[in-house]
């Protein structure tokens, strides 16, 4: 072979080389992370969720990104999210806040596959067929907040027994805001409590709620589960000190922040499982062959410091089956 058409084909077979290298690398997969809330107050959850990622092999830091999309209380926004996702051609969609980003993402797609995390009814609204058998590309982790309402209420009624009337804050915007008020109606007619409904959808709305119960002469609140509440929980929490309220929440986030009890399941851990489930998922597991997940424990954590600045005095019986006690 003559030393020309040896130095040209050597170099046309270098050429191909970075070309073969780079067809032989791994694509890194793209999670699509859609939510209802805003970033704030929700690095804990994001941190969980990328917990639970990392226990199946996925490190954001080396060999997965994740697209974050932040509706900020604006469901309206969440469609041309989830459809914007689709067209980036993500690995899969994680939905998380309530049922509707989850519908906006299965609206979008019947291909790629979503994990869903929400407090509201999937089945009930359609998000998955059953929870055994979800179906379809859908599977997730429902953590039952909503169906707590009657409990809640009845340990705040057993620590504030003389009201007579409560509060209670709701995002009108919320999916499941219609299981809220039917679960509050029903829970505070068998207690013989007459409920005051305050609507917040924004920040500026949780001030004028807030000015609202003051003015009625309402002192006895509980806050409605919610994403956008849950990110705006300094806020509730300083605003219900401030007015010296006593309020029930549905996360312990609320109760470490200062306030006053909480009752429900582990919102940190049913992130974790959702990226364990994400995990799995991108390792290949179809989302039909996972069924949605749902909390075992119940947590019931109280502030004796926020009490005792109330004025209230905890019944032993509450004490007594406190999982958490912050003094």
């Amino acid at each position: 072979m003559r030393r020309r058409e040896f130095i040209t084909l050597l170099g046309g077979a270098a050429a191909t080389w970075p070309l073969a290298a780079h067809a032989q690398q791994p694509t890194t997969p793209v999670v699509g992370f859609l939510l209802t809330a805003s970033p704030d107050g929700y690095a804990a959850f994001v941190a969980s969720f990328l917990e639970g990622l990392k226990e199946t092999g996925y490190d954001e830091s080396k060999n997965v990104t994740v697209d974050y999309r932040w509706a900020e209380g604006q469901n309206d926004r969440l469609q041309a999210m989830a459809e914007d996702l689709v067209r980036r051609q993500v690995a899969v969609i994680v939905a998380s806040g309530s049922d509707a980003p989850g519908l906006a993402a299965k609206k979008a797609t019947d291909k790629i596959p979503i994990v869903f995390i929400s407090g509201g009814a999937p089945v009930r609204a359609g998000l998955v067929a059953s929870l055994n058998r979800p179906g379809g590309n859908i599977t997730g982790v429902s953590f039952i907040v909503t169906e707590l309402i009657p409990k809640r209420l009845e340990l705040l009624h057993e620590l504030v027994p003389k009201a007579v009337t409560i509060g209670a804050l709701v995002n009108p915007n919320y999916a499941d805001v219609e299981l809220q008020l039917k679960e509050l109606q029903d829970a505070s007619a068998a207690s013989g409590l007459q409920a005051h409904i305050v609507n917040a959808g924004t920040q500026g709305d949780i001030d004028g709620a807030f000015a609202s119960l003051v003015q009625q002469g309402i002192s006895v609140l509980l806050v409605a589960n919610d994403p956008f509440f849950t990110s705006r929980r300094e806020q509730i929490v300083a605003l219900a000190a401030r007015h010296a309220i006593a309020a029930s929440y549905a996360g312990r986030e609320f109760v470490d922040a200062g306030g006053l009890i909480s009752y429900g399941p582990s919102i940190l851990d049913a992130y974790r499982l959702a990226g364990s489930y994400t995990g799995k998922v991108l390792n290949g597991t179809k989302p039909a062959d996972l069924p949605v997940q749902q909390p075992t424990k119940f947590d019931f954590a109280i502030n004796l410091k926020t009490a005792k600045a109330l004025g209230l005095t905890v019944p032993q019986t509450l004490l007594a089956t406190a999982d958490e006690v912050i003094e």
